[in-house]
């Protein structure tokens, strides 16, 4: 199959839908497809473009198989909630011209869109339908109802035209898939046909991701006692994670639990401010994004995982973060609502406490570091939820298959594709 992703993120952005887009090309060219990308410069979550991009916009790359065509985009160093809606629009009408190129030139029998972006979605279907390929629309986020239940947008009338927008976009897609039960379940109160929709998870590689000791040079860089113990969390630090509740839950501790140290890995807009709530704090620790031959390492210090996302983005994205928590053998404590997707995922493996109850955290924290045997249990069985439901390999193949079934025989004039030659390069910064 030829397939063309047009996507807002890809490598070499380290984590979030640049992580699982990437992956899932690379793993179709393996598989024997034909995948080209069409996406912005690589900015996420430091918001910020590396130095020497700018050089390579509309110049395909290789990037290990995949043809890349990055398109030039506005990033916002605040991104605001206006600042994020013309971010998402400046991608749009970037990637018009070799969208259309790309389909008329090559003639893809897939085009998939990912969310977010979806401003650039509309002219994929669009697109596909009058070349004769079938359309595909993953939603790795509900960014209208994200932007507005997180108060990034608070304008009625405008919150009623975007739904409506939205809504005939999804409508105009052959395929649309997201990532959890509950995310379809949104999906179809969006009203979108049942048979129309399908759920494709985030994965892990287990064989990268796997429990070890904790005992690690993390420990020994950050100045962490072997007996201390260690809540983690790594990723995104955004609004919408809440962290300033587990900074609220380490100064609860402080006193009566010195032994109990936190630490916070990753970059995003909201990070400057939580080392500003941490200043004082020695046992709140920071990290930038860590490289990927050191995460497993990063994962195992922890005793145990942290994620506490905020009330208004329940059902709205499952954390990504989620599969390598599991996968890594260690319990996780998550703020969510009973009944939410993230709650179903976690419970059994880690503590569900309500979303925004700092008092809760601090409780949750304290019970899981006076209970190994119960911390030994539920990493347990985390890992073991992790090889049955978050393998990557498993999960690649059920896009293959979904793919195969979907698509049909092109128009029989189709033009000769052009074969291109591709290199496994990539701009380096």
């Amino acid at each position: 199959m030829r397939i063309l992703l047009v996507g807002i993120n890809y490598a070499p952005d380290l984590i979030g839908v640049a992580k699982y887009n990437t992956e899932l090309c690379e793993s179709l060219v393996d598989e024997g497809h034909e995948v080209r990308v069409i996406t912005a410069p690589p900015y996420y979550p430091a918001w910020k473009i590396p130095h020497g991009f700018g050089a390579s916009y509309f110049r395909a790359t290789g990037i290990n198989g995949v043809r890349v065509t990055r398109t030039p985009i506005y990033v916002p160093a605040q991104p605001s909630g206006g600042k994020r809606l013309v971010h998402h629009a400046s991608f749009a009408l970037s990637s018009m011209l070799p969208v259309v190129k790309e389909a008329l030139s090559w003639r893809p029998d897939i085009m998939l869109s990912v969310a977010p972006s979806l401003m650039s979605a509309a002219l994929v279907s669009f697109v596909a339908r009058r070349i004769g390929a079938q359309s595909w629309l993953h939603v790795q986020d509900f960014e209208v109802d994200a932007a507005f239940d997180l108060g990034l947008l608070q304008n009625e009338k405008l919150r009623t035209v975007m739904l409506k927008t939205e809504a005939a976009i999804l409508r105009s897609f052959d395929r649309v898939s997201s990532i959890s039960p509950q995310m379809v379940d949104r999906l179809r109160g969006k009203g979108l046909d049942a048979e129309r929709i399908t759920e494709v998870r985030n994965w892990i590689d287990t064989a990268a991701i796997y429990p070890a000791s904790r005992q690690t040079t993390y420990r020994q860089e950050l100045g962490i006692p072997d007996t201390a113990i260690v809540g983690l969390y790594s990723g995104t630090m955004s609004n919408k994670q809440g962290l300033d509740l587990a900074i609220d839950a380490a100064a609860a501790l402080e006193e009566r639990r010195p032994d109990i140290h936190f630490i916070l890995a990753g970059e995003g807009p909201h990070k400057s401010k939580l080392i500003e709530m941490a200043a004082g704090r020695s046992r709140v620790h920071f990290l930038g994004l860590q490289p990927a031959e050191s995460f497993n390492e990063l994962m195992a210090t922890a005793d145990f995982h942290l994620i506490p996302q905020k009330a208004e983005a329940a059902d709205l994205v499952l954390p990504s973060k989620l599969g390598a928590v599991l996968a890594s053998g260690r319990p996780v404590i998550a703020m969510a609502s009973q009944g939410t997707g993230l709650a179903a995922e976690v419970e059994g493996a880690g503590l569900v406490i309500p979303p925004g109850d700092t008092p809760a955290l601090a409780a949750a924290i304290e019970s899981l570091s006076k209970d190994p045997a119960l911390c030994e249990k539920l990493g347990a069985e985390g890992r073991r939820r992790s090889v049955e439901r978050w393998d990557r390999r498993t999960i690649v193949r059920r896009w293959i298959e979904d793919m195969a079934a979907l698509k049909v025989p092109k128009p029989a004039l189709s033009p000769t594709p052009v074969s291109i030659p591709v290199k496994d390069v990539v701009p380096q910064p």
